[in-house]
């Protein structure tokens, strides 16, 4: 799995229970429009229930379930990469400039390691 697919899903579920989410999630919908337009709608709609679902996780202290909520987002991000890889460098955009701003320091540190590995992997193509 691409390593920016891997940061913007985890970033995606751990934006959901900021104050910067909406700013985020319209960011997302925006990008899946430009990538497959006929899709964004049901992901506006997936993110909402997504979104009820990490806050319950949260509440009921459930890292497990956040983990399993940001495994799939990782996958559905990979999906959509892998016929237009072009589109990693818009996506890692938004993940720097919308999701992993409203991170907490650690995760963002997590993040920001990932992406990295991303940028040397790249470098090296």
């Amino acid at each position: 799995m691409e390593p920016i697919a891997v940061a913007a899903g985890t970033s995606l579920v751990g934006a959901m229970a900021s104050d910067g989410w909406p700013v985020a999630r319209a960011e997302v919908v925006a990008f899946w429009r430009r990538a497959r337009a006929d899709e964004a709608d049901t992901v506006a709609d997936d993110l909402a229930e997504l979104r009820a679902e990490v806050l319950a996780a949260r509440q009921a202290d459930d890292p497990d379930l956040e983990r399993a909520l940001a495994g799939i987002w990782q996958r559905r991000f990979q999906e959509l990469l892998r016929p237009d890889p072009g589109l990693s460098g818009e996506l890692r955009s938004i993940l720097e400039q919308h999701l992993a701003p409203t991170l907490a320091p650690d995760e963002r540190a997590e993040v920001a390691a990932t992406v990295s590995d991303e940028k040397e992997r790249h470098d090296r193509r």
